[in-house]
């Protein structure tokens, strides 16, 4: 299937109108959708939280009977099975548009291309493909639990130039500037999770809430605490949901967080620490699509050993620590550079006077 320079544009701007979802469609997709005909947008629309009216149904309601003979421009393919919301393919059908064009199908095995299939049986001209890989980069975390069974985690690390996230006495704020701060907590903000370890909670006392953008939703936090040891006067005991993931039970710490509201959840693996592949199994069950860690060398060495990190996001602050201070990560010694994980960088920028890495197991 060819697409024309306007398909490209129309569908440039469903993109743009889904990112409007990004902090707020959890645990559903961020899609827009577009609607044109005879050359002019005549609806336009995204979803904007779970349960709410879907993309399409904005657009189609903003078109009104002009929707007939037009295009439809999805950034993801319209669900044919009832949920929270009606089907979209019936809305589009009973509508009168005469082609749908998505950027990528569902990602649910269970429902993959029955949209496109439905509106096809109905004579409506369906086609998808467009801009597909921005549309997946857009909802990576719902990709991933769609395909997967577990969320798309991300793994953010600030420290010096020359690897260090800390000093040897443990300080660490901060290595980076604000901006980088703000950008963080952006990152933040889109994840449905923000995940840590008990080290991170004795070192900094964190609370992991958004302070520094704009959200209606803080999203909830995670820490792994393989003996329950969180102390009962840590900030994370406040700003929301707590899950807190152990491996060895306290009934006497136990109770005394969660008589503080905590969820506890015991997940040991064979050597008594927290299994984190059960972990991200259970988050992803929890329908949690992505997860932004913020954590120590410890946890994040664990993380990557187990194979557990999808994602990293580098911030380095143009200054020298030595080597004294903290690393990024707790890994074995290797006796050969072929024995190194392998990254790909997928996005390289300057944030203030910082720099920042997004990059990708290779």
């Amino acid at each position: 299937m060819s697409f024309t320079g306007a398909d490209h544009a129309h569908m440039a701007r469903a993109l743009q109108l889904a990112e409007r979802g990004l902090l707020t469609t959890t645990p559903n997709p961020r899609v827009g959708c577009v609607l044109v005909r005879d050359g002019a947008v005549v609806g336009e629309g995204w979803h904007e939280r779970a349960g709410s009216p879907h993309a399409e149904v904005h657009a189609l309601r903003m078109a009104g009977e002009a929707a007939r003979g037009a295009t439809a421009y999805v950034s993801l393919e319209p669900c044919s099975h009832h949920g929270r919301t009606p089907p979209c393919a019936d809305a589009l059908i009973a509508a009168g548009v005469a082609r749908v064009v998505a950027a990528m199908e569902d990602p649910n095995p269970r429902v993959a291309g029955r949209g496109m299939r439905q509106l096809a049986e109905a004579g409506v001209d369906a086609a998808s493909g467009l801009l597909e890989g921005e549309a997946r980069e857009l909802n990576v975390g719902f990709v991933s639990r769609m395909t997967r069974g577990r969320p798309w985690l991300r793994l953010k690390v600030a420290a010096s130039l020359d690897g260090r996230t800390a000093l040897a006495n443990g300080k660490s704020q901060w290595i980076t500037g604000p901006a980088a701060r703000r950008d963080g907590h952006a990152w933040r903000a889109r994840a449905c999770a923000v995940l840590t370890g008990i080290g991170t909670v004795r070192d900094d006392d964190p609370r992991l809430t958004v302070r520094d953008v704009p959200t209606d939703r803080q999203p909830l936090r995670v820490l792994v605490d393989s003996r329950l040891e969180l102390p009962l006067d840590a900030r994370l005991l406040d700003g929301g949901p707590l899950l807190v993931v152990g491996a060895v039970e306290d009934a006497t710490r136990r109770k005394a967080l969660e008589d503080r509201g905590v969820e506890i959840l015991l997940l040991p693996n064979a050597g008594g620490k927290v299994d984190l592949p059960a972990l991200m199994a259970e988050l992803g069950r929890r329908e949690l699509n992505e997860i932004h860690v913020e954590a120590g060398v410890k946890l994040n060495g664990s993380l990557v050993r187990e194979g557990c990190v999808d994602e990293y996001l580098f911030y380095l602050a143009p200054l020298l620590v030595g080597d004294t201070g903290a690393g990024m990560f707790a890994l074995p010694e290797l006796t050969g550079l072929d024995q190194a994980q392998r990254l790909r960088i997928h996005d390289l920028r300057q944030v203030g006077g910082d720099l920042r890495i997004r990059a990708r197991p290779a």
